[in-house]
């Protein structure tokens, strides 16, 4: 009886869903070809750019101190995208969809897709002065 017990949790834990990547290993596998793995827009990709990829570490610097968390949403999915902004930058929002999270921008609550969401909040992390 125990051996089938054992059984049956190995089969559920099997079966059970990994745990999403983190926003860390989705930059990497995502952004560091053009962004670096610093993400200062050093990427092996981006050095051949018409455009150079942004320094992602000085976006709060370059926004009075304050990460700009709606921008780099909006950049990131490519939904809300100038369409005068031309630039290499794919649309991620499609790749990054799964479940939703509810998070306060410009205090509307707003959902989110959890890879979304861990990739710009990696990217804040990662802010220097």
């Amino acid at each position: 009886m125990k051996l089938i017990y054992l059984l049956a949790l190995g089969a559920v834990a099997a079966c059970a869903s990994p745990e999403p990547p983190t926003g860390a290993q989705l930059y990497a596998e995502n952004c560091t070809a053009c962004h670096g793995a610093d993400g200062t827009g050093s990427g092996w990709v981006g050095a051949g750019l018409q455009r150079k990829p942004a320094n992602l570490t000085t976006l709060s610097a370059r926004n009075g101190g304050v990460f700009p968390m709606v921008r780099v949403l909006s950049t990131i999915d490519g939904f809300h995208r100038n369409p005068s902004f031309e630039t290499a930058m794919p649309e991620f929002g499609s790749w990054f969809g799964g479940p939703m999270d509810q998070i306060e921008l410009d205090g509307v609550m707003t959902p989110v897709p959890q890879p979304l969401l861990a990739v710009a909040e990696y990217l804040e992390s990662i802010q220097v002065e």
